[in-house]
């Protein structure tokens, strides 16, 4: 039984080693998080494909305006024999040669030369939609950056939450061994002695869920950044630092009008929407081209055809436009006025979105005020409380919840200043500035 509890010991040692080799740490600021978020972004990802299809549809664009060649060549064998009755003045066909093959080609040229301004707009329709989507991708990465900054705030408060409390456990261990000198002393009640450890009790377990919400926090970083689970990341608290004072509501404007992608990019479909417009009334347009060709054909003993080229002009119109509706008109109509409206919501939801963070972000400066104001006093109320319980004028209730304030408080200011930068950072997304190194 003792060699096998030995090895278990044993094990239960190397398991512990192999964990914390396991744990990688790697230590990161907010904008490197932030860089390795934008890179490994599957949302991205899906982004750059986007930009790719939009360049194909431009592509085929510019290919509608260069000329068509379309070369065919054929070969026939005839097993029975073909009855040919040539049927021109003064020759027979009595008589007439036997066909057995027949092999021919062609080779034809189009050239576009007019249709209605539908190839011009096709192009430049594409161009806008390439923007576009463009466009959309810069917007996606500022949502992006922003996504990682929260993330990267929850896992400082956590981390931050975890120091606050374990200096507490600390601190509230050393008052329990006191205690029980005192109680085994004489000086104190052991009801006295009881309700302390209470105390270090409830600090354990906040110090348990800080950990839970660390490492909850942690590996949603992990996932974002596209690290392994297993890396621990350790955070630089410097960020909170990094806002600036506010300006005016109306500079915050300002910006957003002139930096949201999202707006600029909704623009280049308008116009693309534009241009679909004018391409559809250019389908009751005629089509002219320019064509060419050449035809060579080989039947032995009977007929043969080289050097038969012809060149000429090509019109093409389609008369049912006469009496048919056109609906490509109408549906490129519909989608101009959707587009308009998008414009004009999006406007709206941009004005709400940035007012509704200068709020927020003026919210949040103020409330670090408070909550360090709200800190000094708890300190200095459990400062009192502590010399008024040391000469008997103050009741071990009245003592812990000192110390319970006091905890409170210093972790409200942590948190209070880590808010105010994400806060801060969420307002210069909402007006596209939010900067990404």
């Amino acid at each position: 039984m003792k060699r096998i509890n030995n090895s278990v010991i044993v094990l239960s040692l190397f398991a512990g080693m192999m964990y914390t080799h396991a744990q990688e740490k790697k230590q990161l600021s907010l904008d490197e998080a932030v860089q390795l978020g934008i890179q490994n972004s599957k949302s991205l990802k899906i982004d750059a494909a986007k930009i790719e299809e939009a360049t194909a549809d431009l592509l085929e664009a510019k290919n509608r305006q260069l000329p068509e060649l379309k070369v065919s060549a054929s070969y026939l064998y005839l097993p029975l024999k073909p009855n040919v009755d040539i049927r021109l003045p003064g020759v027979s066909g009595a008589g007439g040669p036997e066909v057995h093959q027949v092999a021919f080609g062609s080779a034809n040229l189009s050239v576009p030369i007019y249709s209605g301004g539908r190839i011009k707009y096709g192009i430049q329709s594409a161009k806008y939609l390439v923007e576009a989507s463009k466009l959309s991708t810069e917007n996606d990465k500022v949502a992006i950056a922003y996504n990682v900054a929260q993330a990267y705030n929850n896992l400082f408060k956590a981390n931050q939450s975890i120091k606050v409390l374990e200096e507490n456990l600390t601190a509230s261990q050393k008052r329990d061994e006191t205690f029980l000198k005192l109680e085994n002393n004489g000086v104190i009640a052991r009801n006295d002695r009881l309700k302390a450890n209470l105390q270090t009790s409830n600090i354990e377990l906040q110090l348990l869920e800080a950990k839970n919400n660390y490492n909850i926090a942690n590996i949603n970083m992990d996932l974002l950044l596209g690290l392994p689970e297993t890396t621990e990341i350790e955070v630089d608290q410097n960020y909170i630092d990094e806002s600036d004072d506010v300006k005016p509501v109306d500079f915050y404007l300002n910006e957003a009008r002139e930096n949201r992608k999202d707006l600029q990019a909704l623009d280049q479909q308008r116009k693309a929407a534009e241009l679909g417009t004018k391409s559809a009334k250019a389908e009751n347009l005629p089509s002219i081209a320019f064509t060419g060709g050449y035809v060579a054909a080989d039947i032995p003993k009977f007929l043969t055809i080289y050097n038969a080229v012809n060149v000429g002009v090509g019109v093409s119109y389609n008369l049912s436009n006469l009496w048919k509706e056109n609906s490509s008109l109408k549906q490129s109509k519909a989608r101009e006025m959707q587009l308009s409206a998008t414009n004009e919501l999006l406007n709206d939801n941009i004005k709400l979105d940035v007012n509704r963070e200068y709020q927020n972000s003026d919210y949040s400066k103020k409330r670090i005020a408070v909550f360090e104001k709200a800190a000094v006093q708890a300190n200095e109320n459990y400062r009192i409380t502590k010399n008024k319980y040391d000469n008997g004028l103050a009741t071990m209730t009245e003592l812990l919840d000192a110390d319970a304030a006091q905890i409170a408080a210093n972790v409200s200011v942590i948190n209070a200043k880590a808010d105010a930068a994400l806060a801060y950072r969420k307002l210069l997304q909402t007006t596209g500035t939010l900067t990404i190194k």
